[in-house]
């Protein structure tokens, strides 16, 4: 019966396994666990045109964030303050390029970095639109500031001013000397009176020539202009004459006020027939377009003295001008005064005083005369005062 009901629910009994006895090293080292199945690999993994895209990938990724943080790196120093401490001029000579441009300011202590100033400008299309001239980079500018700056043409702009009276030989001195200007002087002076008195503003570079060519231009045009607006019925025969005697004007006296009036007093001679007797012609009969020197008095054998300039012992005008005029003395010569005037003195106030008549001017003589005698008295009084003081401190040193 127990074979029938093993049969039956086939729960025959299995012999057991002997028991193999272990050492205790043995009972404790770990059992081998089941090993991990093989891992698959599809083949696109395994394709080596995908792997060098996985490389090629990964590189454009890291080259894109290298030349980003090139790029900002770069941009933060091109905009940010430069390292200049103090304001100061540059120059940027003519066909400089920006290479060479970069290298001097770098040098110079403008910027921090030549390379940086050349390929930002180069970023900004401006390798072209630099100008030559020279500028005045503030303290601290930025390589972008000098950028603008120098793309701007804003030059530093020098001036020269040759004032009212001045003949062309001390013209050209001044020009001469400015060291601004470059280039020699023309070999010859021009006509005396034909340079214009007033301000010339120039960069550093411009040549002397185009100075002198600039003022010779506007003085023409000046003369012309002012001839063309004249009164009808002066008693000129050319506009070299006008010149002439506005140049006499301009040297005797600077007050605005009374330039129309000298003006009148000499055209009124003029159609009288009578010498101008004009302190200032005879001076340039003496000494040229040098000019009198400061501490040189007029003598009376001076006045007396034959000159083809001294309008005391000829009739009418000089042969030339004897300074360079203003505009205004021009006007007050083209539209003077009308009055009858035919003399005028000092009046010890820097003005003068006019007269119609030869007795009138003889009592203002009479009082130019005294008022020089008591400025003389008060200048031997100050002169001999000072040299006491000196005295006193002197022994008081002793």
């Amino acid at each position: 019966m127990n074979d029938s009901v093993g049969e039956t629910f086939g729960t025959r009994a299995e012999t057991p396994k002997p028991i193999v006895p272990k050492t205790a090293s043995e009972a404790l080292r770990p059992e081998a666990g089941t090993p991990p199945p093989a891992r698959s690999r599809s083949r696109a993994s395994r394709n080596q045109f995908v792997v060098f895209l996985n490389f090629m990938l990964s590189l454009v990724i890291l080259v894109v964030l290298a030349a980003g943080a090139i790029v900002y790196l770069g941009k933060r120093e091109f905009d940010g303050q430069g390292p200049s401490t103090t304001d100061t001029t540059f120059l940027v000579k003519p066909n400089s390029g920006v290479g060479e441009i970069a290298g001097q300011l770098e040098r110079r202590g403008l910027i921090s970095d030549a390379r940086v100033f050349r390929l930002g400008v180069g970023a900004y299309g401006n390798e072209s639109t630099l100008k030559a001239g020279e500028y005045e980079i503030k303290a601290g500018a930025s390589m972008r500031d000098i950028m603008e700056l120098l793309k701007s043409g804003k030059s530093v702009m020098y001036s020269l001013t040759i004032p009212e009276g001045l003949t062309v030989e001390q013209a050209f001195q001044r020009i001469a000397e400015h060291e601004a200007l470059t280039g020699d002087m023309p070999s010859t002076l021009p006509p005396e009176g034909s340079l214009a008195a007033d301000t010339q503003r120039f960069t550093r570079g411009a040549t002397r020539q185009q100075i002198v060519d600039k003022m010779l231009a506007h003085q023409k045009e000046l003369v012309e202009e002012v001839w063309a607006r004249r009164s009808p019925d002066l008693p000129l025969a050319s506009i070299d004459e006008f010149v002439i005697l506005a140049s006499i004007v301009e040297k005797e006296t600077a007050r605005g006020d009374e330039r129309s009036r000298v003006a009148a007093v000499f055209l009124n001679r003029l159609e009288k027939n009578m010498r101008l007797q004009s302190d200032p012609t005879i001076i340039y009969g003496l000494y040229g377009g040098k000019g009198k020197p400061t501490d040189r008095a007029i003598y009376r054998s001076d006045i007396e003295k034959p000159t083809p300039y001294n309008t005391y012992t000829i009739n009418g005008l000089p042969p030339t001008p004897i300074a360079n005029p203003g505009r205004a003395s021009l006007e007050a010569v083209a539209n003077p005064s009308r009055t009858d005037d035919l003399y005028f003195v000092a009046d010890g106030t820097g003005g003068h005083v006019f007269a119609k008549t030869l007795e009138e001017h003889n009592e203002n003589v009479a009082r130019w005369r005294a008022v020089q005698k008591k400025q003389a008295e008060e200048a031997e009084k100050a002169a001999a005062g000072a040299g006491e003081a000196g005295e006193t401190k002197t022994n008081t040193a002793q």
